[in-house]
């Protein structure tokens, strides 16, 4: 066998290092269809994640809308009803300010597709309700196997909110701290991830 040149091996190692690449970047595929799918969204405010969210969640029917936000005030009452009009018909929506593990649990299996919008807004709801700091990533574990154990989609919006400048005080560090760790644990977990710039998806995994 005559020897490989130079060339030639660099070449051939290039071959597979582009083929390990590929496969290390490869999203996760289900084995079947009754499988369960965790796509999640997260990016900036106005980023375009809830639209590209919805977009996704249309795929498959019947689908369902589980929105974090409550109308505390005049102006997030407009803004929910605003989110409501542009989802248009054919959504199941509820309105789910804590409890996202067990609505899964309960009543997932009941749709094809599932839209959470936002876990940001959730977390916030969390700590209102006085769960402790030390506690949220254990909800988040127990939301994310909820997801696993229901067959289909489930596509999940959050913010992201490590890129701007450090919070001034101690429970706005400790916020975005959470969050980070949150959408980690979720980002960890999906079968696809997109970060959202002005509208326009990037696919991370």
């Amino acid at each position: 066998m005559p020897p490989v040149s130079q060339s030639a091996s660099r070449s051939l190692a290039n071959t597979v290092s582009r083929r390990e690449k590929a496969a290390h970047f490869r999203p996760k595929q289900r084995k079947n269809p009754s499988e369960s799918k965790l796509i999640f969204v997260f990016g900036g405010a106005r980023s375009g994640k809830s639209t590209f969210a919805l977009q996704r969640g249309k795929a498959q029917s019947p689908r369902a809308f589980l929105a974090t936000a409550e109308p505390l005030d005049s102006e997030m009452a407009l803004r929910i009803q605003k989110h409501k009009r542009s989802r248009g018909r054919g959504w199941a929506t509820f309105e789910i300010p804590t409890q996202l593990a067990e609505w899964v649990t309960a009543d997932g299996g009941s749709y094809s597709s599932v839209v959470v919008d936002c876990l940001t807004l959730w977390l916030n709801n969390l700590l209102r309700d006085r769960v402790r700091p030390a506690q949220v990533l254990t909800h988040v574990k127990k939301f994310l196997k909820a997801i696993r154990v229901c067959h289909g989609q489930v596509v999940v919006v959050s913010n992201e909110l490590g890129l701007g400048l450090v919070p001034g005080d101690a429970a706005s560090r400790q916020f975005r701290d959470l969050a980070g760790r949150m959408n980690q644990l979720v980002a960890a977990e999906a079968d696809e991830v997109y970060f959202l710039l002005s509208g326009l998806p990037l696919r991370l995994k």
